[in-house]
């Protein structure tokens, strides 16, 4: 039995598109646990450049079924414009191929209202969000106020409590001091689309534990990083889902016993996008550097990603909450030019080193991170695929990584391309592909 989560050990955009590309070859199912289509997962085969949203990345290997779980808020509009560019591009999408929880929550227009109103007023404590309506979504969805993707197939009962939801949505707006808006062109349009997804809805959870059973291996993508993570992230700069590990069996139905490894995907630099925090962020040359190198901006919102150096104090952190057997580092390409670079070992706060990561963001604000230093490689590693071509200065800085973080890394990217990954072999290997 081989079922593998696949995890962002940073803020997000490590580079987990390209991962689970990679990976799916050697599993049967993928499904994506969390997130709505506020995460863009960017995968590059053969010069052609596919952005997925909601849809996992398993998608572009014809022989893989795809699945989107019921921890997933899915906008009906961006499914189906996924869906026609996948198809527009010769990928296969049908029924059976994709499947759909009927137990995710459904996205509608009064959240993206709901979502702009309140990130205006919030001034220069706004979040950052990319305004797709996803936090209210979430937020209706545990306020026991949400339309499923099953109420969806069911056109009158969609519409009975499209209507009842509108009515409270619509109290809200009227104290935020912003116009109600129409429930009923809302009914029309989404029963319509409820019936374009009804073929691809199923109960998802059955759906996976049945191919478990039969010895099916299954493959988990996560959406944004653990230090978006709702509860374990730097709130309230966060997500609105869970993005560590324990995500999975929540966003899908499988219990954890069912897991056997944890793949936490991690970036050779660090970015963040939107407010909040961050420690080892870089407003010089070489952040200008990391970012046109690395190409950071957002694939869903085009907005230009913050970097800065590698932070193995956060790292170890995401490693320790996800339980990690085993990382994947990304854009080690991005690197190359840098005479030497700095890793971040820990942090420092009033004159204190500290030894756990800080859980305010106004004590993470006062934080300085301590840095080590160690030379650069300064020759091309972009396109390698063997370890041993790689120079001693950048196998040194992957090993020291590895040591900071506690944990190895047997998967190596070296640019943008489904084959330029370098696979050291290894018992951590082992756990995920055995």
């Amino acid at each position: 039995m081989r079922n593998v989560v696949v995890v962002g050990a940073q803020w997000g955009d490590e580079g987990k598109g390209k991962i689970v590309d990679w990976l799916s070859a050697h599993f049967d199912i993928v499904v994506r646990y969390q997130g709505g289509h506020n995460a863009g997962h960017t995968v590059q085969v053969g010069g052609r450049r596919f952005v997925l949203h909601l849809i996992p990345s398993g998608i572009l290997r014809e022989e893989k079924v795809c699945v989107i779980g019921n921890g997933v808020v899915v906008d009906p509009e961006a499914l189906r414009e996924e869906m026609a560019m996948l198809r527009r591009e010769g990928i296969s999408v049908a029924p059976g191929r994709l499947l759909v929880s009927h137990r995710a929550h459904v996205i509608l227009p009064y959240h993206r209202a709901l979502e702009a109103v309140l990130e205006q007023q919030l001034g220069e404590q706004r979040v950052g969000t990319t305004m797709r309506g996803i936090g209210p979504a979430y937020e209706f969805k545990y306020g026991r106020r949400g339309l499923r993707v099953g109420d969806l197939c069911e056109p009158q009962r969609a519409r009975e409590k499209i209507m009842a939801i509108a009515e409270h949505v619509n109290r809200m707006l009227r104290v935020l001091g912003a116009e109600p808006i129409d429930p009923r062109p809302i009914c029309d349009r989404y029963r319509e689309l409820g019936e374009q997804i009804a073929p691809f809805v199923a109960d998802t959870a059955y759906y996976l534990n049945r191919a478990i059973a039969e010895g099916r291996a299954v493959l988990f993508e996560g959406a944004q990083g653990t230090m978006l993570d709702v509860d374990h992230g730097t709130y309230p700069f966060v997500t609105s889902s869970h993005a560590s590990a324990g995500g999975a069996a929540v966003g899908t139905g499988v219990a954890p016993t069912r897991i056997t490894a944890i793949l936490g995907v991690i970036k050779a630099y660090a970015t963040r996008v939107g407010e909040g925090p961050f420690p080892t962020e870089l407003h010089d040359d070489v952040g200008q550097l990391l970012q046109r190198g690395g190409g950071e901006y957002g694939a869903t919102t085009g907005r230009p990603r913050r970097c800065g150096w590698f932070d193995a104090f956060a790292v170890a952190y995401a490693v320790m909450l996800n339980g990690c057997t085993a990382l994947a580092l990304t854009k080690l390409d991005v690197l190359d030019p840098l005479p030497e670079i700095k890793i971040c070992v820990g942090y420092r706060r009033r004159r204190r080193i500290l030894a756990e990561y800080p859980a305010s963001c106004e004590e993470l604000r006062e934080c300085e991170p301590i840095y080590e230093t160690i030379p650069g490689w300064q020759t091309s590693t972009s396109g390698l695929t063997r370890y041993e071509e790689l120079p001693p200065p950048a196998r040194r800085y992957i090993e020291r990584v590895s040591q900071l973080v506690g944990c190895e890394i047997p998967f190596i990217s070296t640019g943008a391309e489904r084959e330029e990954m370098i696979i050291v072999p290894g018992r951590a290997l082992e756990r995920v592909l055995a």
